[in-house]
């Protein structure tokens, strides 16, 4: 693998961390949300990382910000997602403390990371 911008960012673990998360918790979903909530939770966090990662690789600052603000929203429709899920009954064997946890220190470093782009 390479060694780019994105893996230096302190955020790049968390965000890891909340993709393998969130494949544990979809995979218990019904065989019916496959193709619904399933595919799109899986999307969703997949899309926080890719956007990071494509933002840190642009060479302007606008390009940069606006990449990682989308990366932002993204986890954004995640949670809402997840509190989709709860509503449903699907999100059973969850430790809700460690997922508000980490969509809280996500959001927060990738809002300081929009801030500081320059």
């Amino acid at each position: 693998m390479l060694v780019l911008n994105h893996k230096k960012l302190e955020v790049y673990s968390k965000i890891l961390e909340l993709v393998t998360l969130v494949y544990k918790i979809t995979s218990s979903f019904p065989r019916s949300e496959t193709f619904g909530l399933t595919s799109q939770m899986q999307r969703a966090s997949v899309s926080v990382m890719s956007n990071l990662a494509e933002g840190a690789s642009r060479k302007s600052a606008v390009e940069r910000k606006r990449f990682f603000e989308i990366s932002r929203s993204s986890l954004v429709e995640l949670d809402s997602q997840f509190e989709i899920s709860e509503r449903l009954g699907l999100s059973k064997e969850i430790d809700k403390d460690k997922l508000s946890s980490l969509l809280n220190s996500v959001f927060a470093q990738l809002s300081n990371l929009i801030k500081n782009t320059k």
